[in-house]
């Protein structure tokens, strides 16, 4: 019994490294623009362990703002970013010798809301003229959509408002909060946070005004994908299983599977937000980022006087990664 038992304790020792060293877990250094239940899909596949079953370990940082995030990736500080599309056009537009490629969509809408101070039974975009309005980082997505909508409505954000766009984009919401501003455009679960302090009021949604574009999208040097294809597919692969897992569930079932992820924020306020986002079409239902949204974007980055060039879709856009992984 205790020679059997002897030989059943060697094997397990023999095996052990040998698994360990087999195949093993590849480690991945992800970067995101900002946390935000906008983004509930990834932290679903954290969550739900399906990066884990890909065989990848997904460390996650918050880099807090656009440039920040980019500048991770080119430094080698990340290696894949989850951030605006519009910034890999600025790397681009700078003649990059190792660009910065969308292999994934994330969300297809953007991601904020009008919050207004005071409480307004019956909202008309024209009430904003004459306001002080707590802006975003100029060249950002969300400043640009939000510039984009506000002239939909014949409003010139920089004529028809006082707009503050000195505010770092992590301090946004503590400025708003201390008294800064009328009107500001918040991510949630930021907003509907404000809302039920009584900091603030709902009342649009920027997502719903602009339109279908690539507004979050994991992204990589081309150098990066290039060297590790088989891992960003793994990824890929990963991202989708989640957002199919989003897609078929509802928002309770999703704010408790990501809750973890929000240890402040009410179990109330992830639901709502959740079905904000799900109800306006925010969370992208496949990986694919289509030609047409990567048209939108740049329009939008004209209108804003923000697009240093037009890049053609193939250049930016790696497709062949997000159609192997939805087949």
């Amino acid at each position: 019994m205790k020679k059997r038992l002897a030989s059943i304790v060697l094997v397990i020792l023999f095996i052990i490294p040998l698994s360990a060293c087999g195949g093993g877990v590849e480690k991945i250094r992800l970067a995101e623009v900002t946390h935000s239940v906008f983004y509930a899909p990834l932290y679903v596949a954290i969550e739900k362990e399906f990066f884990k079953e890909e065989g990848l370990d997904v460390e996650l940082k918050t880099t807090w703002g656009g440039d920040k995030t980019m500048t991770a990736i080119l430094s080698n500080g990340a290696d894949i970013g989850l951030v605006g599309s519009e910034t890999s056009i600025y790397v681009y537009a700078q003649e990059a010798n190792d660009p910065v490629i969308n292999f994934a969509q994330l969300t297809e809408t953007d991601g904020t809301f009008l919050v207004s101070r005071a409480k307004l039974d019956d909202f008309q975009w024209e009430d904003l003229k004459g306001s002080t309005f707590l802006g975003q980082r100029k060249g950002g997505m969300p400043q640009m959509v939000g510039e984009f909508v506000l002239k939909k409505h014949n409003i010139d954000p920089h004529q028809d408002l006082n707009l503050i766009q000195n505010i770092d984009f992590a301090n946004i919401a503590n400025a708003f909060a201390s008294g800064t501003g009328e009107y500001v455009q918040l991510f949630e679960p930021t907003a509907s946070i404000f809302e039920k302090e009584g900091k603030g009021h709902i009342i649009a949604s920027f997502g719903k005004e602009s339109g279908k574009v690539p507004y979050t999208t994991f992204m990589a040097k081309e150098s990066y994908i290039k060297k590790n294809d088989k891992t960003v597919k793994k990824f890929t692969k990963a991202l989708y299983k989640a957002q199919k897992w989003v897609e078929e569930h509802d928002a309770e079932t999703i704010a408790e599977t990501i809750a973890p992820q929000f240890k402040d924020t009410p179990i109330d306020i992830l639901i709502s937000s959740i079905d904000r986002y799900k109800s306006q079409g925010s969370y992208a239902k496949t990986p694919l980022l289509d030609e047409d949204e990567w048209n939108n974007l740049q329009k939008i980055m004209e209108e804003a006087g923000e697009l240093p060039e037009k890049i053609d879709y193939e250049l930016l856009v790696n497709t062949s990664i997000a159609n192997e992984v939805a087949k």
